[in-house]
């Protein structure tokens, strides 16, 4: 997988309208300043237009598969109309199901419950936490993490050679990194994956919002992604692929609208006859304004012009990575190295700085919103680091006091909604914070590092 932008202009696709950017908040150093959104790799904001459907849906809010009212059959309709749209968004082929949930990891817990018997799964240790820990109740074999494209084939191809022929097996990969933002050779995996008799289940939580998915093209077995990183409210998430190890599967969950049939039996007992289709996973009153959602933003990427927001991210991704190199003291984070293709996700570490207090810093004195820590990613940020895998350090929860060594870093993430001014205040609040410290104290309370209020301002 690449990205291509030398046929187009980014100047031609101005950032699309997200909630919360007129929201400013308060500045330690005195006044407010407009917020200035870069985490987009945990939450994008939601896209007004994603907001603007669902409140005109709102008012004619119905039960889903239940009801013979105008609201629920119309509630219905479009539940099901969402479910074509998520399909043709993905590239699904016809037999295909999309199976709504409640996120990527949720996806991930659900396909890991629907695995045959004796299941083999091989997953990279770069995995984000939700593609590397669901695998439970099956035979797992943890990749070491590859430092080229080709290196993470060969590696695959390897593990795969050597496994039981006759035994289901599963690989699990991420399309983009949620820590380097690097790309990942999907469609080469998939296809050493098939060759050697493996499906294989793409983790599209930051390849979704940034880059066009094509099941088809890229020859994978499911797909699982996040509306609340695709431009849409929390709650609701994907899987989309084959339907036959879903179909096979006892039911995600046990409830109404999972089952067609039930009955009792004559020794008391209960007989129940369950959905094959999507509906055997989606038990309850299913999320319909998230499900909306998802559908309402795959139209708008779609319709914005899909290859022109890569073409405009790929600038901001060479603007931040120029901007970052001119600093001496930061260090972005790679398993690939610098031509590596990434989306709008970088990660870095400050020489001298605490990861948290660089971090808190940024927030604290410019409006600017990043994340610090492993990103539930910690073996691939402890490989990054070079760390020992007994070293102190938590997703969220820094040891580290403000100045001293951490083991975290710091990720900036951006998107289709990200200002220009948003990159050019992140990279002058780098270079002024590098050159000149932190205008404020912090200390870490509750785990976290936070302006020290009954401190007076440093002088700059």
């Amino acid at each position: 997988m690449s990205v291509t932008t030398a046929a187009l202009d980014p100047s031609v696709c101005a950032p699309l309208p997200v909630l919360g950017q007129d929201v400013t908040v308060p500045l330690v150093t005195g006044g407010e300043v407009g917020y200035a959104a870069l985490d987009y790799a945990a939450s994008a904001p939601a896209l007004q237009r994603v907001w603007d459907d669902v409140a005109a849906y709102a008012p004619y809010y119905g039960s889903v598969h239940r009801g013979a009212g105008y609201l629920s059959q119309l509630s219905t309709d479009l539940f099901e109309n969402s479910r074509r749209t998520v399909a043709e968004f993905l590239g699904c082929r016809a037999e295909d199901q999309v199976v709504f949930t409640r996120s990527t990891t949720d996806s991930l817990n659900l396909l890991a419950a629907a695995l045959p018997a004796d299941c083999q799964v091989f997953v990279y240790e770069t995995e984000h936490h939700a593609s590397l820990l669901p695998w439970r109740d099956a035979r797992v074999t943890y990749l070491d993490a590859p430092r080229t494209p080709a290196q993470a084939v060969e590696t695959l191809e390897r593990a795969l050679a050597d496994r039981d022929p006759y035994v289901p097996a599963l690989v699990c990969v991420t399309g983009a990194s949620n820590v380097t933002g690097e790309l990942w050779p999907v469609k080469e995996l998939a296809a050493a994956a098939h060759a050697h008799g493996a499906r294989i289940v793409l983790d599209a939580a930051q390849l979704a919002p940034h880059h066009p998915v094509d099941i088809a093209e890229l020859d994978v077995d499911w797909v699982a992604f996040s509306g609340h990183k695709l431009y849409a409210p929390f709650g609701s998430g994907v899987l989309a692929g084959r339907a036959d190890w879903l179909r096979e599967a006892e039911p995600y969950l046990a409830g109404g609208g999972a089952s067609r049939k039930v009955s009792r039996r004559a020794d008391g007992g209960v007989d129940v006859d369950w959905h094959t289709t999507a509906a055997r996973h989606e038990a309850g009153s299913p999320n319909v304004i998230g499900v909306y959602s998802i559908a309402s933003a795959c139209k708008a990427l779609t319709e914005a012009g899909f290859d022109n927001l890569v073409a405009r991210e790929q600038e901001l991704v060479s603007r931040v990575r120029e901007g970052l190199a001119e600093v001496p003291e930061v260090q972005v984070l790679s398993l690939f190295g610098d031509d590596a293709p990434r989306v709008g996700v970088i990660s870095f570490v400050v020489r001298g700085w605490n990861s948290s207090h660089f971090a808190a810093a940024l927030s604290a004195e410019y409006g600017i919103g990043v994340r610090d820590g492993l990103f539930c990613a910690h073996p691939l940020v402890r490989t990054l680091l070079g760390s020992d895998p007994q070293d102190p350090g938590e997703c969220g929860a820094p040891e580290a006091e403000p100045g001293e060594r951490s083991l975290n870093a710091i990720r900036v993430s951006f998107g289709a909604g990200t200002p220009d001014e948003h990159i050019d205040r992140f990279l002058r609040a780098v270079s002024e914070l590098v050159r000149d410290g932190a205008r404020w104290n912090y200390r870490t309370e509750d785990g976290r590092c936070v302006p020290d209020r009954g401190e007076a301002a440093r002088t700059a």
